[in-house]
């Protein structure tokens, strides 16, 4: 007769088997390995997994690097990730964690698979199918948590050792629509997010970014980190926010976009696109002020030329909306036909005043005062006069 656990191992592992990077882990099995975390509670759930996920005992590059393609390794964590044909798997030998002191990385050191669910962030995350023999392996209460639809740490000090699991409760509570278990609910309230390093709460602002509904888990960080989530706010901009914008940069714009918050985004570990984006954020009211004041065409672009567009949505989102529209989609591609090289083909001595006869064109033509086409552009710039 099949037991109940060996036909959710039966299900994890056929889960498995139809997916390109899953059947490619399957081929590799050995008794040392096991399908982890995600990929066993979301198949359980009904869910389609995100990522596969393996844990292994030893030799974690080794089995990555037998899957194939491009491999990275964490040797200090055991870990290693295999991207090959689009597909990618993360692997880590099996492992005790100690830290040693709040919100620092992790000393590790090898492990079983039963010791490494036991260090794990959250019950219903602590599960493993083995590879070899389809064997379900779970912490003690997990299978529970999993059928009540339940977060609960599995130790008092999982918040204190590792604050971004408040930042991963937050996304799996409304990913999966789990309640929290009272316990860790208290604890989470008194965590602080303050140990962490700025590449840490980066990392994890952007998984939540990713969310189907990446507002809800902001939301409960509200206190935590310097956001204020006005979903109203972040609706409006995305609505305004064409097709060639980062959407994930307007939602953290439109969060962040505080004096209190500016400090906390200097401390982050952003790209050069995102801090040059976000550190404009602060500015959204000024801009605001600046595009509803706007009475042309011409001044609109000198209020927003070099402002990036996702700064002009969160700006156009607090009330000037038809006017940051009109420039998005309307304006802010505008260019001549003619360039430097025509002025000076006509007769037009080199210097400063090129780019003045230029300027002075590109302004009329915004402002609908130019005819149409190149003939109109180079009559407009050989003009005297200002």
């Amino acid at each position: 007769m099949l037991r109940a656990a060996d036909f959710r191992a039966a299900v994890v592992l056929d889960a498995l088997a139809r997916r390109p990077d899953g059947a490619a882990v399957l081929a590799l099995a050995d008794s040392g390995a096991a399908v982890v975390g995600g990929f066993v509670r979301d198949t359980l759930l009904g869910l389609e997994p995100r990522e596969v996920d393996v844990v292994v005992d030893g030799d974690a590059e080794g089995f990555a690097r037998r899957f194939g393609g491009s491999v990275v390794t964490h040797a200090a964590f055991g870990t290693a990730r295999a991207v090959k044909d689009g597909w990618s798997i993360d692997v880590a030998a099996a492992r005790r964690e100690r830290y040693p002191q709040p919100g620092a990385l992790p000393l590790v050191e090898p492990a079983t698979l039963a010791e490494d669910l036991e260090r794990r962030d959250f019950g219903a995350n602590a599960l493993a199918v083995t590879l070899a023999d389809g064997e379900l392996v779970a912490t003690a209460g997990a299978l529970e948590d999993l059928a009540a639809r339940r977060l609960r740490v599995l130790h008092e000090r999982s918040f204190s050792d590792d604050p971004t699991r408040v930042m991963r409760l937050a996304r799996y509570r409304h990913r999966l629509g789990f309640t929290v278990e009272a316990h860790t609910a208290a604890l989470a309230e008194a965590a602080t997010l303050e140990t962490l390093s700025g590449a840490r709460v980066a990392t994890e602002l952007r998984l939540a970014l990713l969310e189907p509904d990446p507002l809800a888990p902001l939301a409960d960080l509200q206190g935590k980190l310097p956001i204020v989530v006005d979903r109203s706010l972040v609706e409006r901009a995305l609505a305004l926010a064409p097709a060639d914008t980062d959407r994930q940069l307007v939602i953290f714009g439109a969060i962040a976009g505080n004096a209190a918050a500016a400090d906390w985004l200097a401390s982050l570990e952003l790209t050069v696109h995102e801090r040059a984006v976000l550190e404009l954020a602060g500015q959204t009211e000024r801009l605001a002020a600046e595009i509803a004041a706007a009475g042309s065409a011409s001044a609109l672009r000198d209020s927003l030329r070099g402002i990036p567009a996702e700064i002009v949505a969160i700006a156009g989102a607090l009330g000037p909306a038809a006017a940051a529209r009109r420039w998005l989609e309307e304006l802010r591609g505008v260019e001549l036909e003619i360039g430097g090289d025509d002025l000076l083909a006509a007769g037009v001595p080199a210097g400063p005043g090129l780019g003045a006869r230029l300027e002075r064109t590109l302004r009329r033509k915004l402002d609908g005062g130019l005819a149409p086409g190149r003939a109109a552009e180079l009559a407009s710039a050989l003009e005297d006069g200002p």
